[in-house]
């Protein structure tokens, strides 16, 4: 007879998984169904009992296996697992305490046992996340972690967010870490660098970044954690276990529990330091595919698939997820929940945002939002290759109207300000470009509808995409294709190191200084290299690392980013709320090739500047400007004067190559 318990699991798992039938894109039967309750698919963990679930579109059997470790050893109990009503879902209840217990699941598929799994709902895994382990989560929160709790954010243009990989930020010996390429290295305070640089995280304190955004940190398959001994390096997009901390910035990855508490001390410490934490999440692809986790439990149901039954690739990492489905849609809003109350993250940024369909990115948005109001979520809206999810259903750059809560990656004023990722010689407006200028007014007004900006001649948008500015991310570099530095020297190979610091500064001036949400690579305010190459992404920690000598040797650079950032917090007229806003309160002054000169008008947004002039010249040459009535200088060049400077009149000279602002009281 069944216990009260698991009838009451069941009746949560299965809700009311329909009796229709459909066809998947292989060919197999399956049914459609809800999705499962409160606690769905997640292992319900007590000290007087301990549920196994797992669901499979089209298991024969369902076997779970327990072990004492997380690596070597055979099992040392096996269940066979109960099927449930509907006939997908599968359950096993074990009495008693089974907290540090590790174990798999196995599927018996058209009559052959698969590789085991440790479940794609897996909280926590052994080294190399082979074999998932009962944990109770209660035992891995850090000291006060119930008061926890990230900035306030009304609007995402608030966030000055900070693109960064974990192990890059302290692996440098000189980065004076004693922890490095670690959660906790990155946090550890006082840590300095050749010279007595600050580093770490008292370097993004001094910079004045208030979000960090983490490139993939959940468990990836690219680094071996049993060989932590040798380098290894990896960008993370290859996706093992969604909802697990990587283990090779632990301390320890043998021990499930270690990075879990360690990932969330990383995140109390930000916190504590007033820094938000955004998770890079890849959803939209699997790191393998025919043995990937997701076939191992439910063989080709979670992807899309071509016309001859080939897996569909708009990853460009040979296959793509379908969010479409409804299992896979509850994956991602499941998973993204569970990190946001889990670890209590403050953002999500999805890789190729562009392969998942607007209704499930809406909702991941609003359920987010439902846990924590000041979440926010941004995305590549973009794919990497076709797929066979129609065009007008995906989460694409062009349909951001249709989500009202999501943000999305400018590639117009990327593209505008530098020139094309793709083509090492392409220039932008601070390199010398001609025609770039509407593309960056484009990027000025946060992708939204103005009437001054000529959408012909914007270079990839023929109109306005966003609703709002906060809906752009404003952006000169990221992890992907050449740092700043680099492709300015790629580009313009024919200029001297004092011109291509002028272009640097001037390209994140602008980034600084637009509508939409502010994003800085990891290192452009030093000025980084990895030594001209375009992907890095497997390329060893001498390219990757951050080299804090850069910082040393470019103080006057930092400073001068430093006081970008301060301009932007002191002043919430960059960062107006709403595109009726921006319509109102900027118009543009003069535009000419290689000069883009613009006015913010009455007091925008509550600044306590009435009117701000702000002149980006890109020109190799000073420029004159007359301006009416009295003015005080705020930047020129160098120079930040923001409580107070000289107040000019008439005909005002802006250097080469840089940013002026002066602002009426």
């Amino acid at each position: 007879m069944m216990k009260p318990l698991r009838a009451a699991i069941f009746l949560i798992l299965i809700s009311v998984l329909g009796s229709c039938s459909n066809k998947n894109e292989k060919g197999h039967s399956h049914r459609s169904g809800e999705s499962p309750g409160e606690e769905g698919l997640w292992l319900s963990y007590r000290e007087e009992a301990t549920v196994f679930k797992l669901w499979s579109q089209n298991a024969d059997k369902v076997r779970l296996n327990l072990y004492r470790q997380g690596k070597g050893g055979e099992p040392f109990e096996q269940f066979e697992m109960e099927q449930g009503p509907g006939g997908m879902a599968w359950v096993k209840e074990l009495d008693g305490d089974w907290n540090g217990t590790y174990y798999t699941y196995q599927v018996k598929y058209d009559g052959e046992w698969l590789d085991e799994t440790p479940g794609v709902y897996a909280k926590a895994v052994g080294v190399n996340g082979k074999r998932a382990m009962v944990l109770d989560m209660k035992l891995t929160n850090p000291e006060n972690w119930d008061q926890d709790k990230g900035p306030q954010l009304n609007y995402p243009n608030e966030a000055i967010i900070y693109e960064m990989h974990i192990r890059d930020m302290t692996i440098h010996p000189e980065s004076g870490s004693s922890g490095p390429g670690t959660y906790l290295g990155l946090v550890e305070s006082g840590t300095r660098g050749p010279g007595g640089v600050a580093t770490g995280i008292d370097h993004l304190n001094e910079l004045g970044v208030n979000y960090v955004h983490l490139l993939p940190t959940f468990d990836h398959y690219a680094i071996n954690e049993s060989r932590l001994d040798s380098a290894q390096f990896n960008w993370g997009y290859d996706p093992q276990n969604y909802n697990v901390p990587e283990g090779s910035f632990s301390s320890d990855p043998f021990h499930a529990e270690v990075r879990i508490k360690e990932f969330k001390q990383m995140v109390k410490t930000f916190h504590d330091h007033g820094i938000g934490v955004i998770l890079d999440v890849v959803y939209n692809h699997t790191g393998r595919t025919e043995n990937s986790n997701f076939n191992l439990e439910s063989p080709e149901y979670y992807y899309r698939f071509r016309d001859d039954g080939s897996y569909s690739d708009a990853a460009a990492c040979g296959n793509e997820t379908a969010s479409e489905k409804i299992m896979m849609r509850k994956f991602i809003l499941e998973s993204v929940k569970y990190w946001a109350e889990e670890y209590h993250l403050d953002g999500f940024r999805f890789d190729l945002m562009g392969i998942h369909d607007i209704e499930t990115m809406n909702e991941v948005a609003q359920t987010l939002k439902d846990v924590n109001p000041n979440i926010f979520v941004y995305g590549e809206g973009w794919t990497a290759g076709d797929s066979p999810l129609p065009e007008e259903k995906r989460a694409l750059k062009k349909h951001i109207i249709k989500m009202p809560l999501i943000t999305a990656f400018s590639d117009d004023i990327r593209d505008g300000l530098k020139g094309s990722v793709f083509v090492d010689e392409s220039t932008g407006f601070v390199s010398g470009a001609e025609g770039a200028e509407e593309s960056v007014k484009f990027g000025i007004v946060g992708s939204i509808e103005h009437p001054e900006v000529d959408y012909g001649k914007v270079n990839y948008s023929d109109s306005a995409w966003a609703n709002d500015p906060w809906q752009a991310i404003s952006y000169v570099s990221c992890h992907d294709n050449h740092t700043l530095y680099d492709k300015l020297k790629v580009s313009r190979p024919d200029t001297g190191k004092k011109t291509l610091i002028a272009m640097d500064k001037l390209a994140n001036a602008v980034v600084m200084t637009s509508q939409g949400v502010a994003f800085i690579h990891a290192g452009s305010e030093m000025l980084r290299t990895k030594a001209e190459e375009h992907n890095s992404y497997n390329l060893p920690d001498s390219i990757n690392q951050i080299d804090w000598n850069w910082k040393a040797d470019h103080l006057k650079v930092f400073e001068y980013y430093r006081n970008l950032i301060r301009l932007r917090k002191d002043h919430p007229a960059f960062r107006m709320t709403s595109g009726d806003e921006v319509r109102k309160h900027l118009s543009f002054e003069r535009t000419e090739p290689g000069l883009i000169a613009y006015q913010i008008k009455d007091h925008a947004n509550g600044d306590s500047w009435k009117n701000i002039l702000v002149v980006y010249n890109a020109n190799e040459a000073p420029v004159e400007m007359e301006i009416e009535g009295s003015w005080t200088l705020a930047v020129r060049g160098d120079e930040f004067n923001l409580k107070s400077g000289e107040i000019l009149s008439g005909v005002v000279r802006v250097p080469s190559i840089s940013m002026f602002v002066a602002y009426q009281k």
